[in-house]
């Protein structure tokens, strides 16, 4: 479906951009003719991004770190002092490490929250605010994951934070739409690549091979589903979860059993 129509214009903000998923939804909403601010801690790689897609006019990058309250605080004023407000927020910056629970030390707990979770919180409410002074009828839209539902061996801390992520996701939903705000999550699937959250080969291809749909997740499947979300077609959809992973979060072909012969 084309939603360049109803988005052209858009101001859309992108948190981790510099990450595959990242990079997919500004894409999408680039071709969608969208401004963009995305944002991220990597500065050089940043301004690498964006100029691939070739940003110019009203779109900007800023670096951010969203385990310090002070930079989300200064990131959310150059957006206000930049547009105003925004029209879409995609809180999508997320790490992954791996560790297990018995492990793992209560700054690195710390660390996964900060960014997973407490990060959306803080833009979100910031945002919103600008929305709301603005008259904004605006979207937000979290980067959720199917892990929120299905545990996963050494990687309890960001299952449980993509949980936590969803039921703030209902809570804002709630809260925002008052004001004709929407929130919702998108949990996308599973993409390999992350220059943050190191992922072997074996790890990939044991994780592929066991997705229903039998392949990983691609750059339209992220793209249509945030446009979708963004768009007037969701007007209607808040506090919703938009699963677009393959199956892989509903059950597995990790165990393979022999098809029994049809009746």
């Amino acid at each position: 479906m084309d939603f360049s129509s109803d988005l052209a214009g858009k101001r859309v903000i992108v948190t981790g951009a510099c990450g595959v998923i990242g990079g997919w939804l500004a894409e999408a909403f680039r071709d969608a003719g969208a401004k963009l601010c995305l944002t991220d801690r990597r500065a050089d790689v940043l301004d690498g991004l964006a100029g691939r897609l070739g940003l110019d006019g009203d779109s900007f990058v800023q670096t951010a770190d969203l385990t310090d309250e002070a930079s989300i605080n200064s990131l959310v004023r150059i957006i206000g002092e930049r547009w105003g407000a925004a029209d879409v927020l995609i809180n999508n910056a997320g790490i992954y490490p791996s560790g297990f629970l018995l492990d793992i030390d209560t700054a690195e707990w710390d660390r996964i929250f900060s960014i997973n979770l407490r990060a959306p919180f803080i833009l979100t409410r910031l945002v919103a605010r600008q929305m709301i002074e603005a008259r904004v009828k605006g979207s937000v839209i979290n980067i959720s994951s199917g892990a929120s539902r299905k545990m996963r061996r050494t990687v309890v801390p960001y299952c449980t934070s993509k949980t936590a992520l969803d039921r703030l996701t209902k809570g804002f939903a709630i809260e925002l739409a008052e004001f004709g705000i929407r929130v919702n999550a998108l949990e996308p699937g599973f993409a390999a690549g992350s220059e943050v959250s190191d992922l072997t080969e074996e790890h990939i291809a044991a994780t592929v091979g066991s997705i229903p749909l039998g392949r990983p997740s691609s750059a339209a499947d992220v793209g249509q589903a945030a446009l979708y979300l963004a768009s007037s077609a969701a007007s209607y959809v808040t506090g919703a979860t938009l699963t677009v992973d393959g199956g892989n979060s509903i059950g597995s072909l990790a165990v393979y059993q022999p098809k029994k012969k049809p009746l």
